[in-house]
């Protein structure tokens, strides 16, 4: 029997109560508050929006292509690059938001427009009162180095020739600015930039804001756009991009295949919006899933690589299941942040063994980079978002390009698009893994919404 499910919703809280004659302190254990996903938006390397990134994964394409000209002569030659031309930038921002917004900002902007969109969130009918309850947390990896190196080459023209705009577009605060500037947000305005951990932290801490009463509504996600010269040549060196497989682009990211070489970079962004479930029913919104859990941990082992034991990503999966109060048993799905490395993969499936144990069989896993190519900071949110709705629409995301299964990944790996539950009226609970350069790692636990 499961007493963790019972009891682990319930958070100790110690509250002062006042008698006629006396005060005395007892501990009371109300019921945590429940935090939903009401919206998504997304602005991706398979599409502009959700439901065309959405149907593009499910069908097994893949968005990765070879590089231009200006690439050449640079070990890696693929990449998961979202066409300039393809977003019709002029509808969705004028000329001066444009000079003060990075393209990461702006895929932020896009992405969580649609996120509110689609929760039927209307920020210009809120009161100001309500608009104090909705905040903010958007994350970015890593500013864009090409603009750095742009910037660099005008100050040898003269120092009038560096962009006033040129800090301002770097912070990686600035996405979470805006939105809070576009839309009135006036709750906690919070950005994270935790490398390829970003976009999971991100939404686990947006949760906290939730559960403690902070805010009634919060933004979180991230946007990345790294894809420069400088920035492939950078993780070049660092031997962390496929190399092998440059004549064949749809292929190069290959998540658990033994031929795996490296990630392809990618580039977007993903919005969630979570909602304390109460608000959400008071407003009639649609539910897509709710959040129950986040587990973060350290390696405290290398700046690149994970541990060969996969302490951290396991203590994180740990965690995230006991924040949940959910048994291992219940959870039957879990999406890797498998980004195609040869060590990275096989260290991360040996970890979701070691905490499923003998449940491990009946927990299916994918990896969806083959698909979209690695977004770096936006890697994990993105991937989340894909979660909620497989847990909203009862279907799994299948990893792409496995042609031999790696000997030492022992996990039930989901190669193609496929019924999660055969009984559509159970819980679907799942288990999203997001990892960055310096150890740092991040576990979400999501499910598909029961009352």
């Amino acid at each position: 029997m499961c007493i963790t499910k019972k009891i682990l919703r319930r958070v100790p809280q110690t509250v002062q109560i006042v008698t006629k004659h006396r005060r005395h302190y007892g501990t009371i254990t109300p019921t945590r508050r429940r935090v939903v996903v009401t919206g998504s938006g997304a602005v991706t390397p398979l599409g502009n929006n959700v439901l065309e990134s959405w149907q593009r994964l499910l069908a097994g394409e893949s968005a990765i292509t070879r590089l231009n000209e200006q690439y050449k002569g640079l070990p890696c030659q693929v990449a998961a690059q979202i066409p300039k031309e393809r977003l019709s930038l002029d509808k969705h921002f004028s000329k001066s938001d444009l000079k003060l917004m990075s393209p990461a900002t702006q895929f932020a902007v896009m992405a969580t427009d649609e996120a509110l969109c689609n929760a039927k969130l209307k920020p210009k009918e809120l009161s100001a009162g309500e608009l104090e309850r909705i905040g903010v947390c958007v994350g970015m990896g890593m500013f864009d180095l090409s603009e750095v190196y742009n910037t660099w080459q005008q100050l040898q023209r003269g120092y009038n020739r560096v962009s006033p705009f040129f800090i301002p577009r770097l912070l990686p605060n600035m996405a979470c600015g805006h939105v809070s500037m576009r839309h009135g947000f006036r709750g906690p305005n919070h950005s994270v930039s935790t490398a390829c951990a970003t976009g999971a932290h991100a939404i686990g801490d947006a949760m906290r804001f939730i559960r403690n009463g902070d805010a009634d509504v919060m933004i979180a996600g991230s946007g990345e756009s790294c894809i420069d010269p400088l920035s492939i040549a950078g993780f070049c060196r660092l031997r962390a991009l496929s190399t092998a497989h440059n004549d064949t682009p749809d292929k190069a990211s290959r998540p658990f295949d033994v031929k795996r070489d490296g990630f392809v970079m990618g580039e977007g962004a993903a919005i969630l919006v979570l909602e304390e479930l109460e608000h959400a029913r008071k407003r009639n919104a649609t539910i897509l899933a709710e959040l129950l859990g986040y587990g973060l941990s350290g390696d405290a082992y290398h700046i690149t690589s994970p541990s060969e034991d996969g302490t951290g990503a396991a203590l994180a999966m740990k965690r995230a299941i006991n924040d949940a109060g959910v048994c291992l048993d219940q959870i039957t799905y879990v999406n890797a942040h498998a980004t195609s490395t040869p060590t990275g993969d096989r260290i991360e499936a040996h970890a979701i063994e070691s905490v499923f144990g003998g449940h491990a069989p009946m927990v299916r896993v994918s990896a969806t980079k083959g698909a979209h190519g690695h977004l770096l900071g936006s890697s994990g949110n993105l991937e989340a978002l894909f979660v909620v709705h497989a847990c909203n629409e009862n279907i799994l995301p299948p990893t792409i390009n496995i042609e031999e299964l790696d000997k030492d990944v022992k996990v039930n790996v989901v190669t193609k698009a496929e019924t999660w539950c055969s009984n559509n009226t159970i819980q679907r609970i799942a288990l999203k893994n997001s990892f960055g350069f310096g150890g740092t790692n991040a576990s979400l636990c999501f499910s598909s919404f029961k009352e």
